[in-house]
Formats: C-alpha cells, structure tokens, sequence
C-alpha cells in the first residue's frame, strides 16, 4: 500500500510540473536539433539535420545590428526573423522590427508567447492592454536600451512618434509564437458586416469603408 501511495503521488507530482499544464513550447530532448530545412517532415519544430554534419554558424546570425527599409506599406514597420537553425526545439524566436518615423506594428498579440524587447535606435511608444473586464493599458515611451515586457497572449502595440527612425530587437518565448493582428482579422476577412456593425456600435456603410482599406493591394 506504501508503495502504490509513493506511486501514486509521484504522478501527481510529474503531471503538475510537466509541459502538459504549460503553455510554452516542451524541453528538448538532446542538446540541439538543427533545422534540416529541406525535409518534409514536421514534427514540433522542423526535423533535425545529421548531428555529425553541424558546424558554428548553425547557431550564429549576422545582420540584427543593420537598419531595414521598411516592407510594410501599409504601417511603415519592417519585422525580420533572426534566422538561426541551432534555435529549433529550443522555444524561442528572436526577431528586428524597424519603425520608420511616425510609423506603427499596429495592435496585435501572439498566442503562444511571451515577449521582451530592448530599443537599439530611436525611441518608440510601446504598450499592452490587460485582458477583460480591466482592459487596463501599460505603457511606456521607450529609448535606447529600454527594455519592456508584454505576457503571453496581451494585446500589444508600437508607435514611433520620436524624431528618427527606431529598431528594437524582440525575443518571444515559442518557436512558433502566432501573430494575430486584431484590424485584419476585424475588416480584412469574412466576418459579416452586419456582426461587426453591432460589435463596433457603428453601421455597415462605415464598416464597408474601413474593409475598402485592406482589400486594397
């Protein structure tokens, strides 16, 4: 009877501290699985390369230091994933947003991640909103080497409203974090206008407005 009580609460203790009660990526399994990018096969993460064949530069990256053109007409925002294979199975995902001046990421969330991120130029408007009923926004005008937080799934946004280009580099807890952008999502696509109508307290000639600037190229 000792014996099946140690059993018993031995598995009580794994099920609460293992991964299935968490919302991040698992542990891996081995010290490194490089991301072999030409197989087709997908299991959580892409499928890892020869051990025997991966070298230095598998976990190295140059260029986050380099300002981007922006590639977002519509925002004025440049979002570039730091490519590193070494980072499979490892939840995490690193990325460089450039905000050219008076430009935007507008407000989106990723679901499956927390992130941080440091100022590297500029200065920038960054903030989140807290989840219903307080709706509660936090923010902060952020300056070279700031560093600010958003939890996972929260509401999030930036705005340069400085006097120069910006950049930040932004660490996200998943290999595969989301990205949610609450105004595509909204008018961008097939939620019925009459629904958004309502939700908006607005009419439908209004929403077909806003719809006109996303389905435009």
């Amino acid at each position: 009877m000792a014996a099946a009580a140690l059993l018993l609460v031995a598995a009580l203790v794994a099920l609460g501290s293992g991964h299935g009660g968490e919302a991040f990526d698992p542990n891996p399994l081995q010290d490194f699985c490089i991301a072999d990018a030409t197989s087709k096969v997908r299991v959580n993460g892409l499928s890892c390369k020869d051990p025997a064949a991966v070298v230095s530069d598998d976990f190295f990256f140059a260029g986050a230091d380099k300002l981007r053109d922006a590639v977002n007409e519509r925002y004025g925002y440049s979002a570039v994933t730091v490519q590193i294979p070494g980072l499979n199975t490892q939840g995490q995902r690193y990325a460089r947003v450039d905000l050219a001046l008076g430009a935007i990421f507008p407000p989106h969330y990723h679901p499956r991640a927390a992130e941080t991120a440091v100022v590297l130029e500029g200065s920038v408007y960054f903030g989140f909103v807290s989840s219903y009923p307080d709706n509660k926004l936090f923010s902060k005008v952020l300056h070279k080497g700031d560093v600010f937080a958003v939890p996972q799934g929260l509401m999030h946004f930036l705005y340069n409203n400085g006097t120069a280009p910006a950049a930040l580099y932004a660490s996200l807890s998943s290999q595969n974090p989301g990205l949610v952008l609450l105004a595509n999502v909204l008018f961008a696509g097939a939620l019925p206008d009459d629904l958004l109508a309502k939700t908006l307290f607005t009419d439908k000639h209004t929403v077909d407005s806003i719809r006109a600037n996303f389905r435009r190229s």
